[in-house]
């Protein structure tokens, strides 16, 4: 239907009053569908949250392991805003949880000769009350033993980060919202056959391309991202934990991000795109290529770990938007159905803020900032945030 009219309801742009709850199902219970369906429940709606393999499970791209959360966002201030709004969220979820769903370790920025993205973001985070601290190369190398480096120009030390547990935090995202008196049902839903309900909102990540390729297409675009995790060597100590080693982001040739181990490994990551993924069949096999670059750059950058035993291996997907920027809007001709994706790589992170400017949209008509409407996607120039340095 193009425009809902229910019992006096109409939903175009924002809610108006009515004699009954409005019901909205969000179709996708990763970061950011469940945290728009526990929002949207905390405002009045009734909401039905639906997932055909569940919460952060493995094909999803809020699935996985941890993510890491961090403010900085070069001159993007939106997303450090988003991230100050997003992160006591978190905490207090976590605070809920038998086992913490954030654990603070602060993140390390091993900077070459442009450095520009991550002294972008100083102002900025000054303005939303985070600390970013210039760390002299010969005071990283007394406090970090197990890092070298060879060839870091500056180090830049952000104090209010850290690692959010991934699955089990889209997990405690469900049960608030089942606690709140939504629902969760364990089902596939697409356009063409789902629940009934007077607003529909796709969160469905790598798949949103897939199920609307008429008005997104290849807008949306999943890459096969490969992440592994390496032993820590024998009476190591915490040279390898917190707080002696925390989040690290390398800005090299490739950029290369990883954990601290917190007792699964040593994680090691590379942000840079890979290969298109099929979301639902691709081949999850970590490669032996992958493996080898990755082995290459713990040599040069984490010594110790030259002949580490690989632990395991994943493989997840990024849901990448041409420029790096959410998608948050409308169906052009169905005024009752919403798209939320393009995470990107960094998306999970800003899940709470995400539900909550998704929940504002839907049911009070707040307006969508610019850079998160779908009319943008087919003009923009194609980049990463990385890349916006100025």
């Amino acid at each position: 239907m193009d425009r809902l009219q229910k019992d006096g309801l109409t939903v175009s742009g924002q809610v108006r009053s009515t004699a009954r709850v409005l019901h909205v199902a969000v179709i996708g219970a990763g970061a950011f569908g469940g945290w728009t369906a526990l929002h949207l429940q905390r405002r009045g709606a009734r909401v039905t949250l639906c997932d055909a393999w569940g919460p952060g499970n493995p094909r999803a791209s809020s699935g996985g392991e941890t993510r890491v959360l961090r403010a900085v966002y070069g001159p993007d201030v939106i997303y450090t805003e988003m991230v100050r709004r997003a992160l006591p969220q978190w905490i207090e979820l976590s605070h809920t949880q038998p086992e913490p769903l954030y654990v603070e370790t602060g993140a390390l920025w091993l900077l070459g000769d442009d450095d520009r993205y991550v002294r972008a973001s100083a102002p900025l985070l000054q303005s939303c009350g985070f600390a970013l601290w210039d760390l002299p190369v010969a005071e990283a190398i007394h406090r970090f033993p197990a890092i070298s480096f060879a060839g870091v120009r500056s180090v830049l030390l952000e104090e209010e980060a850290g690692i959010l547990y991934a699955r089990r935090a889209c997990a405690a995202v469900r049960d608030a919202l089942v606690r709140a008196g939504g629902t969760y049902l364990p089902i596939e839903v697409n356009p063409q056959q789902g629940v009934e309900a007077d607003v529909l909102v796709y969160a469905c990540g790598p798949w949103l391309g897939q199920l609307f390729p008429d008005v997104l297409g290849s807008a949306i675009e999943p890459t096969r991202q490969e992440v592994l995790y390496f032993g820590t060597p024998a009476g190591s100590g915490e040279r390898y934990a917190p707080p002696q080693l925390p989040v690290w982001l390398d800005f090299g040739e490739r950029i290369r991000y990883g954990m601290p181990d917190l007792g699964t490994g040593f994680k090691l990551a590379d942000d840079t795109r890979g290969a298109p993924f099929d979301p639902t069949s691709g081949d999850r096999t970590p490669s032996p290529e992958e493996i080898a670059r990755a082995r290459d750059f713990l040599a040069r950058r984490f010594p110790e770990l030259d002949k580490a035993p690989l632990l395991r291996g994943e493989v997840c997907q990024y849901e990448n938007s041409p420029d790096g920027h959410l998608l948050l809007d409308r169906h052009p001709e169905r005024d009752n159905v919403w798209f939320l994706g393009g995470g990107s790589g960094h998306g999970f992170k800003l899940g709470p803020a995400v539900g909550e400017l998704a929940a504002e949209a839907i049911l009070e008509g707040r307006e969508i900032p610019t850079m998160f409407r779908r009319d943008r996607l087919n003009s923009v120039e194609r980049t990463t945030q990385f890349e916006r340095k100025s």
